[in-house]
């Protein structure tokens, strides 16, 4: 509430992170910024734990911070004849945003106090008693209600990542659906090096060939001011000075993955290679198929690719590479494209056929039936 109406009216306030944050950017100004994206807004709301260790009790004590949400999804959802939704408006945005999901709380394992049970309850009914249709995801564990979603976060090193891409092939499919709403491969500072979007790449592998499970994931954090005293944290995913800006190995990585995907999962027979990590989608509508192949070590690798069915393969395939010769490799404010994605073709593709991927590279692979 003291992030919205006119900048002249929001004091600011001291971050948990250790900077001060003046809300020039505030809820409302978060909503547009997503409208202009063409994207949903995922809010998470303040659940009863700080940083320090503090905790509200559930019951009473807490009654206000679930007031505090309601108020704020009306404010993001309700009509200009709710209270919250018309000074929404007054500020100059009469028509509601849409929201799908609300978290409660972040990160909220580090409350030791064992509260967040029932502090979760106590949010879930009363946002389910509002908002029916709103999903709802927890940042822990719970066992008195059922979350939509669960919120999970990793840090880990690149081998770590690379280690962990198979950490969803088994999960329990009946459980709820999963938000890695945090993680990064942490190497390379103030952004990612080669070796780092290695890592992240493997672990999107995990993250898209589970996707009937993995429904959302957040590299975090986005954006790091590069000048020397300006950086909170160690790799980030975006550098910028006050001219220019640039996108790291890992920022490519995660473009590629997001712009060749299908809405299908199918079944996949590929062997060969040592520390390969790949994942294949398909596209119901065009057929067309997109194979991620992630070396990650000093030699190219060769694998033999088998594509089931019974439609012809385009003998010509598309490929999308980003490598490097060093894993320590990385782009900066004053080398901004020393590795990004390159397009080529390939020829000789067939139902079975062989391909070779470089050395500390990831690929994708776009054949077309």
């Amino acid at each position: 509430k003291k992030t919205i109406h006119g900048l002249d009216q929001r004091p600011g306030h001291q971050g948990p992170w250790g900077y001060r944050s003046s809300d020039g950017m505030g809820l409302l100004e978060f909503l547009e910024w997503c409208q202009d994206l063409k994207m949903n807004p995922l809010l998470a709301v303040y659940a009863g734990y700080s940083l320090g260790g503090q905790y509200v009790s559930p019951g009473a004590p807490l009654a206000p911070f679930v007031q505090s949400a309601l108020d704020e999804i009306e404010y993001v959802t309700g009509s200009v004849h709710t209270y919250w939704g018309e000074e929404r408006a007054k500020d100059g945005h009469p028509a509601p945003f849409p929201l799908q999901y609300v978290e409660i709380g972040n990160e909220d394992w580090f409350d030791r106090s064992g509260s967040y049970d029932a502090r979760f309850a106590q949010f879930y009914d009363a946002i389910k008693a509002n908002y029916p249709n709103i999903r709802i995801i927890a940042t822990a564990q719970v066992h008195s209600r059922i979350p939509d979603v669960l919120d999970e976060h990793f840090y880990l090193s690149p081998l770590e990542m690379e280690r962990g891409s198979h950490r969803y092939d088994s999960y329990n499919r009946k459980g709820p659906k999963i938000f890695v709403g945090e993680w990064a491969s942490e190497e390379g500072r103030p952004t990612p090096d080669m070796n780092a979007a290695l890592g992240d790449a493997a672990w999107l592998t995990g993250l898209e060939r589970n996707s009937d499970i993995v429904i959302m994931e957040s590299y975090a954090p986005l954006l790091v001011n590069v000048n020397i005293g300006a950086e909170q944290w160690g790799t980030n995913l975006i550098g910028y000075n006050a001219l220019h800006a640039y996108g790291s190995p890992s920022y490519y990585a995660q473009l590629m993955f997001s712009a060749y995907h299908g809405d299908e999962v199918p079944e996949s027979n590929i062997s060969g290679g040592k520390r390969l990590n790949y994942s294949i989608t398909e596209d119901s509508k065009s057929g067309a198929l997109y194979l991620k192949v992630v070396n990650p070590i000093r030699v190219p690798q060769t694998m033999e690719i088998k594509i089931s069915g019974d439609q012809s393969i385009s003998s010509e395939a598309e490929e999308i590479t980003l490598s490097s010769l060093s894993p320590k490799d990385t782009n900066s404010i004053t080398d901004r494209t020393k590795i990004v994605p390159i397009h080529s073709r390939v020829e000789g593709v067939s139902d079975d056929f062989h391909i070779q991927f470089p050395a500390y590279s990831i690929t994708v692979l776009v054949i077309r039936k």
